[in-house]
């Protein structure tokens, strides 16, 4: 997100927006963006190693200070796709981007036969999300 901004963000609502920055760059970028797994988790798409960095922060606000001067190595086309994803998701509290997640089909497809309160290391493919969001940006760009 913009460095000038400076809402709070919760681990929860980071797993979501890194998992539709990865979706939607599958799309558009026709790349992945990172090479983590994406788990369905009981509240939605999670990355381990993400959630285990910040789980001492709970739901609240992770309250890191970010050395800006660790992304200078990122391209101008990731950073103006990024903030893309946070013009479009960033707005949405954790608890509608759960819901969201939990509307579509790839969370859905990878806890196929679970109970919603089921912990789960099930990871949620690549190829479902290209798929679904691609799907998705057809039927955005034919109505």
């Amino acid at each position: 997100r913009g460095i000038e901004d400076k809402r709070p963000i919760s681990n929860k609502k980071l797993q979501k927006l890194l998992y539709y920055a990865q979706a939607w760059s599958l799309v558009v970028r026709k790349k992945k963006l990172f090479d983590e797994k994406i788990e369905a988790w009981v509240h939605g798409p999670a990355i381990q190693a993400i959630y285990t960095k910040y789980k001492k922060y709970g739901f609240s606000p992770i309250s890191e200070t970010v050395d800006s001067t660790k992304f200078k190595n990122i391209s101008k086309d990731v950073k103006s796709f990024l903030d893309n994803i946070w013009n479009v998701y960033g707005k949405k509290d954790a608890d509608y981007l759960e819901m969201l997640t939990h509307s579509e089909g790839p969370w859905q497809e990878a806890r196929e036969g679970l109970q919603s309160y089921e912990s789960s290391e099930n990871i949620i493919s690549k190829k479902a999300m290209k798929e679904f969001y691609s799907n998705l940006l057809n039927e955005i760009k034919t109505n």
